[in-house]
């Protein structure tokens, strides 16, 4: 079987707007601190593979155009419109002028061709509209746009939405929505129930909320990257199993009480998970789930006195271990300094929190930054403490501080890689992304299409196996990507392809 080259498109068959079933009643949402930084860039585009269903194209295609209608009217700023005050804000306009909605068939492709091991087909890139579409074209676009895209055994179901009026939380919680919407009307002839995402938060009353104007030119900004420079573009999956042994790698540090005592982290956990086994009649697997999570362990001696030490993340594992890699395969001099960015959910960070279904940006970007020879002469956990250190500090005076500083220089998202040494991390692997049940089963895959890609630019989403496996969407050089291909450290943890 040929894989069908870079060069082949889906044809488009139809193209409509779809509006919401109920009118609006939400008023004009002013963008926030964390939206207007991403008026200069792409529209996010995400998607899920599915198989092919039993209904029809004609009767799929309008359960999916009703199932939307009713999720934009729990929606409403996503069937609005950006505009711009005679101040310089810039509201959502929740005018129910509709999102785009578009038909094609790519016939040519199955599902085993765009769930190839190593880098991702192109394919996958023509599965979206408003491609490398920049957010200040919500002014005079739709905010969003929906493709749906049959395939000779499948179907692709694609979403571009404004990246300043969503981040990544409120992008899936509508996903979510959709699908549930879909699934509800499919299944009303059964008696399963259907769970329904909350409702989103709507409310502007917090400090991300800002008088301070972003000045912008009458044509708006362009992204802050080129899009032109040669990259790959490649899946990495890790499985639960290996990545418990990475964070029980980096949490092999040795401690030491008063010269006389010397443990590591995992001989902590062995005690802990041995004493948990005689308590608990053996049930062990919890208190490695527990592990999992925990940011602190504790091992108890002879005198009662306890030494503890921060257990890093298996997610922050991850990140430093891919840091080490990337950094280890750019060859850069070890004075350079090198920064790992990432994004990071502010929700629960503010006092008062806002809601977890608020809707809008409500993220910030936490740089750690290191000369290239501590990252590489170091080990993984001095790399992994340094993210961590940055990610605990990342509380609501920190939040806070970051948009003081924003409001003092406001100014856009600045995404890229300028000076050949960053990371950026973005995504989250706790994303229900799996979670997208349209009515015939969960996605096999989730792909994202052109938008905001550059060298070193990594996505994390969970894996469809759960159970905190996690796979990264990893965009590099080529020369860099080849280098973590052949990188011994790295690819030890990663899960061979089925």
């Amino acid at each position: 079987m040929t894989i069908p080259t870079p060069s082949s498109s889906p044809i488009l068959l139809s193209k409509c707007i779809v509006f919401p079933d109920q009118p609006s009643s939400v008023a004009d949402l002013k963008l926030s601190v964390s939206d207007l930084p991403m008026l200069s860039c792409h529209y996010i585009q995400k998607g899920c593979l599915f198989t092919s269903t039993n209904l029809d194209q004609i009767s799929l295609l309008d359960l999916l155009k009703s199932g939307l209608s009713r999720a934009l009217s729990r929606f409403p700023p996503l069937a609005g419109r950006l505009v711009t005050d005679d101040h310089g804000y810039v509201y959502i306009k929740c005018n129910d002028a509709g999102v785009e909605f578009i038909h094609a068939n790519a016939c040519e492709f199955f599902v085993r061709d765009l769930l190839v091991p190593g880098d991702l087909p192109e394919g996958f890139k023509e599965f979206f509209a408003f491609d490398r579409m920049v957010s200040f074209a919500g002014h005079f676009s739709p905010i969003m746009a929906v493709q749906i895209t049959f395939l000779a055994d499948g179907i692709f179901i694609g979403c571009s939405v404004n990246h300043a009026v969503t981040d990544g939380t409120s992008f899936w919680n509508f996903f979510n929505t959709f699908a549930e919407e879909c699934k509800a009307a499919k299944s009303t002839t059964t008696t399963k129930t259907i769970t329904i995402t909350p409702t989103p938060d709507f409310r502007r009353d917090s400090v991300l909320v800002s008088p301070a104007v972003l000045r912008l030119p009458p044509s708006g900004p362009e992204v802050t990257f080129s899009n032109d420079v040669p990259l790959r573009e490649r899946i990495f999956s890790f499985s639960r199993e290996s990545i418990l042994k990475l964070k029980a790698k980096t949490n092999e540090k040795k401690l030491v009480d008063n010269g006389d005592l010397t443990v590591t982290a995992v001989e902590i956990m062995g005690k802990q998970s041995n004493d948990m086994y005689c308590q608990n009649n053996g049930k062990v697997g919890s208190i490695f789930d527990s592990w999992y999570k925990n940011d602190t362990v504790t091992k108890q001696h002879a005198d009662s006195e306890a030494i503890s030490m921060t257990t890093i993340s298996s997610f922050q594992s991850l990140c430093a271990l891919l840091w080490r890699s990337v950094t280890r395969a750019r060859k850069l001099p070890p004075n350079k300094t090198t920064t790992f960015r990432m994004a990071v959910n502010c929700r629960h960070r503010l006092e008062p929190k806002l809601d977890p279904y608020y809707f809008g940006n409500a993220i910030q970007s936490i740089p750690t930054c290191a000369s290239v020879g501590d990252v590489l002469s170091r080990d993984l956990r001095w790399c992994a403490e340094k993210l961590n250190e940055n990610v605990i500090a990342h509380d609501n005076g920190m939040v806070r501080r970051f948009v003081e500083d924003w409001e003092a220089n406001p100014g856009m998202f600045p995404l890229g890689n300028a000076d050949g040494a960053s990371v950026t991390m973005g995504s989250s692997p706790r994303f229900p992304m799996y979670e997208n049940d349209f009515g015939w089963g969960r996605p096999l895959a989730v792909r994202s299409g052109r938008a905001n890609k550059f060298d070193g630019k990594i996505s994390a989403f969970p894996n469809r196996e759960g159970g905190g496996s996690i796979d990264l969407e990893v965009v590099l050089a080529p020369e860099t990507m080849a280098g973590i291909e052949s990188d011994s450290e790295f690819m030890q943890y990663v899960t061979a392809p089925n």
